[in-house]
Protein backbone atom coordinates (compact mmCIF):
# COMPACT_ATOMS: atom_id res chain seq x y z
CA UNK A 1 0.00 0.00 0.00
CA UNK A 2 1.35 3.39 -0.87
CA UNK A 3 1.55 6.16 1.70
CA UNK A 4 -1.09 8.03 -0.28
CA UNK A 5 -3.48 5.05 -0.09
CA UNK A 6 -2.76 4.62 3.62
CA UNK A 7 -3.31 8.31 4.31
CA UNK A 8 -6.63 8.17 2.51
CA UNK A 9 -7.67 5.01 4.39
CA UNK A 10 -6.96 6.58 7.81
CA UNK A 11 -8.27 10.02 6.81
CA UNK A 12 -4.96 11.93 7.10
CA UNK A 13 -2.96 13.95 4.64
CA UNK A 14 0.12 12.14 3.28
CA UNK A 15 2.81 14.07 5.22
CA UNK A 16 1.43 13.48 8.76
CA UNK A 17 0.63 9.89 7.80
CA UNK A 18 4.22 9.26 6.73
CA UNK A 19 5.55 10.92 9.92
CA UNK A 20 3.34 8.67 12.07
CA UNK A 21 4.40 5.61 10.11
CA UNK A 22 8.11 6.44 10.49
CA UNK A 23 7.56 7.10 14.21
CA UNK A 24 5.99 3.65 14.62
CA UNK A 25 8.95 2.11 12.78
CA UNK A 26 11.48 3.96 14.95
CA UNK A 27 9.69 2.87 18.15
CA UNK A 28 9.79 -0.75 17.01
CA UNK A 29 6.00 -1.09 16.83
CA UNK A 30 6.40 -1.85 13.12
CA UNK A 31 9.37 -4.21 12.86
CA UNK A 32 9.24 -4.85 9.15
CA UNK A 33 7.09 -5.69 6.17
CA UNK A 34 6.32 -9.06 4.69
CA UNK A 35 4.41 -10.80 1.95
CA UNK A 36 1.82 -13.57 2.38
CA UNK A 37 3.06 -16.53 0.32
CA UNK A 38 0.77 -19.46 -0.52
CA UNK A 39 2.65 -22.48 0.90
CA UNK A 40 0.92 -24.92 -1.44
CA UNK A 41 1.77 -22.88 -4.54
CA UNK A 42 5.34 -22.58 -3.22
CA UNK A 43 5.59 -26.38 -3.01
CA UNK A 44 5.23 -26.86 0.76
CA UNK A 45 1.54 -27.81 1.18
CA UNK A 46 1.91 -29.76 4.43
CA UNK A 47 1.80 -27.74 7.66
CA UNK A 48 2.61 -29.51 10.90
CA UNK A 49 2.48 -28.41 14.51
CA UNK A 50 5.14 -30.22 16.52
CA UNK A 51 5.18 -30.28 20.32
CA UNK A 52 8.66 -30.96 21.65
CA UNK A 53 9.64 -31.94 25.18
CA UNK A 54 13.32 -31.74 26.10
CA UNK A 55 15.15 -34.36 28.16
CA UNK A 56 16.30 -31.66 30.60
CA UNK A 57 16.07 -27.95 31.24
CA UNK A 58 19.61 -26.85 31.99
CA UNK A 59 20.85 -23.73 30.28
CA UNK A 60 23.08 -25.81 27.99
CA UNK A 61 20.24 -28.09 26.83
CA UNK A 62 17.85 -25.20 26.22
CA UNK A 63 20.51 -23.20 24.36
CA UNK A 64 21.46 -26.24 22.26
CA UNK A 65 17.87 -26.88 21.23
CA UNK A 66 17.05 -23.24 20.50
CA UNK A 67 20.28 -22.67 18.54
CA UNK A 68 19.66 -25.76 16.41
CA UNK A 69 16.00 -24.94 15.75
CA UNK A 70 16.91 -21.44 14.58
CA UNK A 71 19.05 -23.03 11.84
CA UNK A 72 16.34 -25.35 10.48
CA UNK A 73 14.60 -23.70 7.52
CA UNK A 74 11.52 -25.94 7.68
CA UNK A 75 10.70 -24.51 11.13
CA UNK A 76 8.83 -21.28 10.46
CA UNK A 77 7.95 -20.56 14.08
CA UNK A 78 9.10 -21.83 17.47
CA UNK A 79 7.38 -20.93 20.73
CA UNK A 80 8.42 -21.66 24.32
CA UNK A 81 5.34 -23.13 25.98
CA UNK A 82 3.78 -23.82 29.35
CA UNK A 83 2.00 -27.12 29.88
CA UNK A 84 2.96 -30.62 28.79
CA UNK A 85 5.33 -29.62 25.96
CA UNK A 86 8.32 -27.31 26.20
CA UNK A 87 8.12 -25.97 22.62
CA UNK A 88 5.60 -25.68 19.80
CA UNK A 89 7.00 -25.60 16.28
CA UNK A 90 5.21 -24.74 13.05
CA UNK A 91 6.85 -26.74 10.29
CA UNK A 92 6.21 -26.93 6.55
CA UNK A 93 6.95 -29.91 4.32
CA UNK A 94 6.45 -31.14 0.76
CA UNK A 95 4.68 -34.34 1.83
CA UNK A 96 4.65 -37.01 4.57
CA UNK A 97 7.97 -38.46 3.44
CA UNK A 98 9.54 -35.02 3.59
CA UNK A 99 8.21 -34.57 7.12
CA UNK A 100 9.61 -37.98 8.14
CA UNK A 101 13.00 -36.91 6.76
CA UNK A 102 12.73 -33.67 8.76
CA UNK A 103 12.08 -35.60 12.00
CA UNK A 104 14.81 -38.18 11.42
CA UNK A 105 17.51 -35.91 9.99
CA UNK A 106 16.79 -32.59 11.70
CA UNK A 107 14.96 -33.04 15.01
CA UNK A 108 16.46 -36.36 16.12
CA UNK A 109 19.93 -35.06 15.32
CA UNK A 110 19.55 -32.31 17.94
CA UNK A 111 19.88 -35.03 20.55
CA UNK A 112 18.31 -33.39 23.62
CA UNK A 113 14.68 -34.18 22.77
CA UNK A 114 12.68 -36.47 25.05
CA UNK A 115 9.47 -36.58 23.00
CA UNK A 116 7.91 -35.32 19.78
CA UNK A 117 4.13 -35.06 19.30
CA UNK A 118 2.89 -34.21 15.81
CA UNK A 119 -0.41 -32.75 14.57
CA UNK A 120 -1.01 -32.32 10.84
CA UNK A 121 -3.07 -29.39 9.59
CA UNK A 122 -5.77 -30.45 7.16
CA UNK A 123 -7.64 -27.16 6.97
CA UNK A 124 -7.42 -23.52 8.03
CA UNK A 125 -10.43 -21.81 9.60
CA UNK A 126 -8.79 -18.46 10.31
CA UNK A 127 -5.35 -17.01 9.77
CA UNK A 128 -5.12 -13.34 10.72
CA UNK A 129 -2.25 -11.05 9.87
CA UNK A 130 -3.67 -7.95 11.52
CA UNK A 131 -3.91 -7.38 15.26
CA UNK A 132 -7.28 -6.53 16.80
CA UNK A 133 -7.92 -3.04 18.06
CA UNK A 134 -6.57 -2.46 21.56
CA UNK A 135 -9.16 -0.96 23.92
CA UNK A 136 -8.32 2.45 25.29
Amino acid sequence: MTNLDLAEAVNLSPSPCLRRLRNLEQKGVIRGYSVDVDAKAYGLPVTVFVRVTLNGHTGDIVAQFEDEVRRIPEVLECYVMTGAADYLLRVVAEDLEDYERFVRKRLHEIGCINSIDTSFVYGVVKQAHVFPDVPG
